[in-house]
């Protein structure tokens, strides 16, 4: 059954809702664990989509998305705001608050947000400003407003977010190493998994980490990156097997440096919907060792969003 967008929104066609009824993971995840990326998606009669958006989801609440955090076995959320509500924190910080201390956010902020507006979100548990740089879901924010914000945020020892391809690093590396914070790449800058694990594409991201130890790498949506399969359905056990290299990779190199969420609800997939229990098995596959599973779901999370608690 289609799951609704409340309000006065009509979801874009054609799109993949995610996933009722995921299985329990096989995998067993540490005590402690986060799921460092997912997001909300309103719901739009409670928090509105913007109007600048470039698509319109269904549904996806806080309460969904804690009741799965609680069945696929994670203490924690990171939740990262969606570009649907463009720089309206509301349901995002909401979210937040509603969570007991279990969620922090990461932000979409403009230049002319307040002082007293950065510390409003701090004080909601928000601890990074997300910068999309993929041109087909956001319009571009100028580099300079960027820096400012950053250097805004620095002094709330927030960190960046950065949501960039891989053909694209070339033209703003500059940038990127300039940033003044910790700098967190989503989903290892989106590598071309046809082409070689050792070949210069990938090559540059990991000298971009190599020689910038303030940046770190999501190591998620192998759902998004995958073009050989087979896909987390079905009782699917290895999955995604044409991202495991890449990931692995990055794991094992920068191990304290690495992050991992689910995505969950997996907005604008083209090609099929995950299911979570699945995608929490993939796990095991990039990062083999638990010593290696604890650093990546516990130990790295926990020191950039919760460092009090550390």
């Amino acid at each position: 059954m289609s799951k609704p967008t409340t309000g006065p929104f009509e979801k874009t066609a054609g799109w993949l809702d995610w996933y009722a009824g995921p299985s329990k993971p096989r995998f067993a995840l540490p005590a402690g664990a986060v799921d460092a990326h997912c997001h909300v998606f309103g719901p739009g009669a409670e928090f509105p989509y913007a109007p600048e958006r470039k698509y319109t989801p269904c549904d996806a609440s806080k309460a969904q998305l804690f009741a799965l955090r609680d069945h696929l076995g994670f203490a924690r959320n990171v939740i990262v705001q969606a570009t649907c509500h463009g720089a309206d924190n509301r349901a995002m910080v909401d979210a937040c608050q509603a969570s007991g201390g279990k969620a922090r956010g990461v932000a979409t902020v403009k230049r002319s947000i307040s002082d007293a507006e950065l510390q409003a979100l701090h004080d909601a548990g928000v601890r990074g400003v997300r910068f999309n740089f993929v041109k087909r879901l956001v319009d571009f924010t100028p580099k300079d407003e960027l820096m400012e914000i950053a250097g805004r945020i620095a002094k709330l020892n927030w960190h960046v977010v950065i949501y960039f391809e891989a053909v694209d690093l070339p033209e703003l590396w500059d940038f990127f190493t300039a940033l003044p914070t910790t700098v967190v790449v989503d989903h290892m800058g989106r590598p071309d998994v046809s082409k070689p694990v050792d070949g210069p594409e990938f090559a540059l991201f990991e000298k971009f980490m190599r020689e910038h130890s303030n940046v770190w790498s999501k190591v998620s949506c192998p759902e998004r990156l995958s073009v050989a399969g087979p896909k987390a359905l079905n009782g699917e056990q290895n999955a995604y097997q044409d991202v495991v290299p890449f990931a692995r990779r990055i794991v094992e190199q920068f191990p304290d440096r690495v992050l991992w969420g689910t995505d969950w609800p997996h907005p604008n997939l083209k090609d099929h919907m995950p299911d979570d229990g699945l995608l929490v098995d993939f796990i095991p596959q990039i990062a083999p060792t638990a010593e290696l599973q604890k650093k990546l779901l516990v130990d790295n999370p926990m020191r950039l969003y919760w460092p009090e608690e550390v």
